[in-house]
């Protein structure tokens, strides 16, 4: 159980929360499952820098919340001034640096307190006290499955070469408006993939191919549009999966 977590919907208003390497985000979609939300938030946010962790809970007091870290501050002032209000499962999302430090970050300067002890402090210290340990504290380790998920993009001519596995057509496509996109983990979702594309204006689809896990095609209105998207997500990574984006072949 995660206790004084519960930074609430009522964070930040009064007072200057410093800037720091947690974000934290609020008027999620109650809607979705932990994991899928982790994984989507993982995702939108993995563009702006390393990851060490993205953490979302079941509990009622936690609902429609979720805490972004960031490996460094200005990924996460970078995501917060660009992720303002993007729409995330039919709602605005409401971002602002978390009240305190994560465990992950905790650890690494050494100013981490471990949960017993935290307790008998706020015990012995009063409410002055249990503000300052209470919010945001979870249990620390990094999620294996985002470890090393780079949102930064490489220009093209340093990405990596994939190897024969990807289906890289033999002929380039020309340019056209569809996207042909691989190397997909096999659990990534329509709706996943339209909340990355869809930062880009003109997208019109997104259709993933069912026999075919780890494909899909990207549908914007012009090609000038699709080659924008295409440019800004080359290589990005999904968890540990990097996409190749190609133009599809008509």
């Amino acid at each position: 159980m995660v206790e004084g977590q519960g930074q609430g919907q009522g964070q930040g208003q009064g007072e200057e929360i410093p800037s720091n390497m947690t974000l934290y985000i609020n008027n999620l979609n109650e809607k979705i499952k932990i994991d899928q939300l982790k994984k989507s938030l993982h995702a939108v946010f993995s563009q702006f820098g390393k990851i060490l962790d993205v953490l979302a809970f079941k509990t009622l007091k936690h609902k429609g919340q979720a805490w972004v870290v960031f490996e460094d501050v200005s990924s996460a002032t970078n995501a917060l001034r660009r992720m303002q209000g993007f729409p995330f499962y039919d709602k605005e999302m409401r971002i602002q640096y978390a009240k305190t430090k994560s465990d992950i970050i905790a650890k690494a300067d050494g100013t981490f307190v471990p949960r017993e002890k935290r307790k008998r402090h706020e015990e012995k210290g009063g409410k002055k006290r249990k503000e300052q340990l209470d919010p945001n504290r979870v249990a620390a380790g990094l999620n294996p499955a985002y470890a090393g998920a780079y949102g930064a993009t490489p220009p093209l001519s340093q990405l990596p070469y994939l190897g024969a596995r990807p289906m890289v057509p033999e002929a380039p496509a020309p340019p056209n408006n569809i996207l042909f996109i691989q190397n997909l983990p096999h659990d990534a979702t329509t709706t996943m993939l339209q909340m990355l594309f869809n930062q880009y204006p003109g997208l019109k689809d997104v259709r993933m191919v069912e026999t075919k896990p780890g494909i899909a095609f990207v549908e914007y209105e012009n090609e000038m549009q699709s080659t924008v998207a295409m440019q800004a997500l080359q290589g990005f990574k999904i968890q540990q999966n990097q996409m190749l984006i190609t133009y599809a072949k008509k």
